[in-house]
């Protein structure tokens, strides 16, 4: 199979970049998809130890992966303690 790709590669090197962006895409996709995995806390893996790992969450605690114009370190609690 890979016996293939490798001669229309050489054969059509303007299949290179095309291979490359979609390797590079699906590769990112994969690690955003483990990175919503490990780090959410809506995921829960341990659900005896810690069956809700959201109320740990303390209110200056980034779990997103970008904000735009939020500093996350001057918030205060404003929520009751469970």
């Amino acid at each position: 199979m890979l016996n293939v790709v490798a001669k229309q590669l050489r054969s059509h090197p303007a299949l290179i970049p095309l291979f490359v962006f979609i390797g590079g895409g699906a590769t990112m996709s994969v690690l955003y998809l483990c990175r919503l995995a490990l780090k959410n806390p809506e995921c829960s893996w341990d659900r005896t130890n810690n069956p809700e790992p959201w109320n740990k969450l303390g209110p200056n605690d980034q779990y997103k992966l970008f904000s735009v114009n939020m500093d996350y370190s001057k918030l205060k609690k404003d929520r009751p303690d469970f």
